[in-house]
């Protein structure tokens, strides 16, 4: 599958599944689901079909007093395999959407592996990091503060149901600010193996910071940037704690132009982006310690739809011949 790193607010989509759930605990594969709701939502925000249910765990409810079910309310309710086909039909071609939707995936997709099923789902979005882009000035980002932003009543919080209407009536807003602030969508591609006696497993959701730093680029480093001339494909950025953009979009939007993301600063390091002209500590005082540039935020991202074209990486052909001696001394 092809990966995906974001996509522009103003792009359309094919829709999101708004999903929430309650468990017996926090590890997926142990802990099991005892309650999950899904809404399928128009990529204009509006509710169209849906699916909630109750379920059957087998094993102790865990944490009653968070999510307030007992072993005795979910005795005779559903298994997550008799829900698994009505659910997945939810989920189908949409974009999985979740309040820390990490959790979330992991836990339907550890239900699914054990019923010998495969989410149809190939990204997910997490509201969170949405919000967290949105610089709403908000005290925090959980459900209920968000919610109250917005004046979406939550009647029952912890309930699989109520999260997810709470939260598909959050999207819709925050959709629209993110597209009059012209941010990106937080939109990440999962992966899953078919391993060969035919079972599926669900590739963990890793944090993009984590993955890009060890993403090979296509081109080669051209060096520092200089000021007044264009970014070129394969310069190598890093990103200071001095922005106003959150870590995770930038890096959406760096390795889409086919930059190169890098947690380090050092002298292969072709710009920092930092808010602070003369930084103190941190990656931007290390970057003026070594004479790398520094760009703000708004700057960064007022060149980055202009960059050049870099030079490919040269792939490595052995050339030596199959019938060739080589001495060991």
């Amino acid at each position: 599958m092809s990966q995906t790193w974001g996509r522009p607010a103003v792009e359309p989509g094919a829709g999101w599944a708004v999903v929430d759930v309650e468990t017996t605990g926090f590890r997926p594969g142990q802990a099991r689901v005892v309650s999950v709701a899904a809404l399928a939502v128009g990529d204009d925000g509006n509710v169209e079909h849906s699916v909630a249910s109750l379920l059957n765990p087998g094993v102790d409810p865990g944490p009653t007093h968070v999510h307030g079910l007992t072993a005795e309310m979910l005795d005779g309710q559903p298994t997550f395999a008799d829900i698994a086909p009505r659910l997945m039909e939810v989920l189908r071609g949409r974009t999985l959407v979740a309040h820390n939707v990490a959790f979330d995936y992991a836990f339907l997709a550890a239900e699914a592996e054990l019923v010998g099923a495969q989410l149809p789902v190939e990204s997910v979005m997490c509201t969170v990091e949405l919000a967290r882009r949105l610089a709403l000035g908000t005290e925090n980002l959980r459900l209920e503060t968000l919610a109250a932003h917005w004046g979406v009543t939550q009647m029952r919080p912890h309930d699989a149901l109520d999260d997810a209407l709470v939260l598909a009536q959050i999207l819709k807003p925050a959709l629209v600010a993110a597209r009059e602030r012209k941010a990106w969508l937080p939109i990440r591609s999962v992966t899953r193996r078919t391993w060969p006696n035919g079972q599926v497993t669900h590739d963990e959701l890793r944090p993009l910071k984590t993955l890009a730093a060890r993403l090979p680029c296509p081109y080669q480093n051209p060096g520092a940037f200089v000021a007044g001339r264009p970014l070129v494909q394969g310069m190598r950025v890093a990103l200071s704690a001095e922005m106003t953009r959150t870590h995770e979009e930038m890096i959406e939007r760096i390795l889409y132009a086919g930059l190169a993301y890098t947690e380090n600063v050092d002298q292969h390091t072709s710009v920092v982006v930092c808010n602070d002209a003369a930084p103190e500590q941190g990656k931007g005082y290390q970057a003026v310690d070594l004479g790398i540039p520094l760009l703000s935020d708004a700057e960064f991202l007022s060149l980055i739809d202009h960059a050049v074209g870099g030079r490919d990486v040269e792939e490595f052909v052995d050339t030596s011949g199959d019938g060739d001696q080589y001495a060991l001394f």
